[in-house]
């Protein structure tokens, strides 16, 4: 069983991650943010560095799912399959070249065709949290990457309310595996226990459907 979460920027993927990791045993693995080198560049600079960090994702993510696919139950709290999203936004901002951008869909396309060889060719389930975008901005508040703050970048407020707004379009479009949406307001995981034994069981329910439980 391999389930992958998804949603914007502080939806709470990492979190539902571990809890689902905890509360399913099994592995999760998480995305490259503490030990991206290039990351705090791409704020500072993001028409210099975001094809190099959308690179560093894709590498990262390409080589997390093909460890997970190879095992029996595993958790990705953020997939290869949204990568695209982000490049996409940051070429109809001018911070990366169409050039940039059919070679970046290709080298995907590559690495997509790849894991069709894997012993798993798509995920069992996608869990997208959904957010309100002022939830978003108060999780990012919260957790205080000083990369992430608009405080010290006020562009960063536009930057999110583009992200924000992509997501929604991007779930619908969504059809590599089963898919369902959590309702990340209604259901504040990350600070009320109660909520999260409702998500976790909402998880369970839905895995119990595809027969995966």
């Amino acid at each position: 069983m391999l389930i992958v979460l998804a949603g914007t920027i502080g939806a709470g993927k990492s979190s539902l991650a571990a809890a689902l990791g905890d509360y399913l045993g099994t592995e999760v693995f998480y995305e490259a943010v503490d030990n991206n080198p290039v990351l705090d560049l791409y704020y500072q600079d993001p028409k210099k560095y975001a094809f190099l960090l959308q690179i560093f994702f894709l590498n990262k993510r390409f080589k997390s799912i093909k460890e997970a696919y190879q095992a029996d139950n595993n958790i990705l709290d953020r997939s290869i399959f949204e990568d695209e999203l982000f490049l996409k936004l940051n070429y109809k901002n001018g911070n990366v070249t169409k050039t940039e951008l059919e070679i970046y869909q290709e080298l995907l396309a590559n690495m997509l065709e790849e894991l069709e060889g894997m012993p798993k060719k798509a995920p069992d389930l996608l869990v997208y949290i959904d957010v309100s975008f002022e939830k978003m901005l108060e999780r990012i508040g919260k957790r205080g990457r000083h990369f992430e703050q608009i405080d010290g970048n006020p562009d960063l407020y536009e930057y999110y309310l583009q992200v924000h707004g992509e997501y929604p379009t991007w779930y619908d479009a969504y059809e590599v595996s089963p898919k369902m949406k959590i309702d990340g307001n209604s259901l504040d995981f990350v600070q009320n226990p109660d909520d999260l034994a409702t998500v976790l069981q909402m998880v369970d329910d839905k895995l119990k459907e595809l027969e995966l439980r």
